[in-house]
């Protein structure tokens, strides 16, 4: 039998589910790919490079043929504080350019929502790295995900940012949660317990804010309130109702080409 092959992304977000192959009870029973860009991911999957992938959510209507993970996910109930706009003082509304790290096609495409259904108006848009301050330099304001976003967001006052959290913004607009990414496969029954794995992941969270909080500068604590409390692992249904919503705006403005009802492992 062929070892399973999966692949996610490293920011400290993925850590809880991709734990348990790396260090705990399904570590040597799956190969796994970790890259810094979570569209990676999505391009594996897409290729028929790995089994499995933690992707943005948005590959779901894009590759042919992928099934969800059911309830595993990375979501947020209220703020997720990695995933930002980011200006030098300005609101939002006062943006014309926008610069936008590209790694993620969800986070793009939400902010593209954002700025169209609920302010009500459509910036220049200019793909960036993730450097704020080269980003800032060419645009009025700047999305930034991972972990670069996490560490701006307790830093701004520092540096004249204003950091707007993306959730927060849905949440108002809407009333309801988001997942930015779930696991995906091919099959019609996942190749691996990935609920099985979170769990495990989660029992870590000390283990896991310890290995990324000073990379990351933050504190031990503040990087445990970030793994516990504003990322969710699991989709409730102000979540999933969230992602519904998510893919009709996506597709109403052009960013999918069609809106495919959504399709579970058993």
């Amino acid at each position: 039998m062929n070892t399973p092959r999966i692949s996610a992304s490293s920011y400290s977000n993925t850590a809880p589910l991709v734990w348990s192959f790396l260090y705990g009870k399904n570590h040597g029973n799956v190969e796994i790919i970790l890259d810094n860009a979570p569209a990676r991911s999505a391009e594996l999957l897409a290729q028929g490079r790995v089994d499995a992938a933690l992707v943005p959510v948005i590959a779901y209507q894009i590759i042919e043929g992928v099934r969800l993970v059911p309830d595993v996910c990375i979501g947020a109930r209220e703020a997720v504080r990695s995933v930002c706009l980011v200006t030098k003082g300005k609101e939002l509304h006062e943006a014309k350019t926008v610069s936008l790290d590209v790694s993620s096609r969800t986070s793009v495409a939400l902010t593209k929502i954002i700025f169209r259904e609920f302010l009500g108006f459509e910036p220049e848009w200019r793909d960036a790295k993730p450097d704020i301050d080269a980003m800032l330099a060419d645009s009025d304001a700047a999305l930034l995900i991972g972990d670069p976003a996490l560490a701006l967001s307790r830093q701004d006052k520092d540096h004249g940012f204003r950091v707007f959290d993306t959730v927060e913004i849905w949440r108002k607009f809407t009333g309801l949660g988001f997942v930015f990414a779930m696991w995906m496969t091919r099959a019609d029954t996942s190749p691996i317990d990935f609920a099985a794995a979170r769990d495990e992941g989660l029992t870590h969270l000390d283990e896991i804010a310890a290995n990324y909080a000073g990379d990351i500068g933050l504190s031990h604590a503040e990087m445990r309130e970030y793994l516990s409390q504003n990322i969710s692992y699991s989709a409730d249904e102000s979540m999933k109702a969230g992602m519904r919503l998510y893919f009709e705006l996506a597709e109403k403005n052009g960013l999918i080409a069609a809106n495919r009802d959504l399709a579970f492992t058993a």
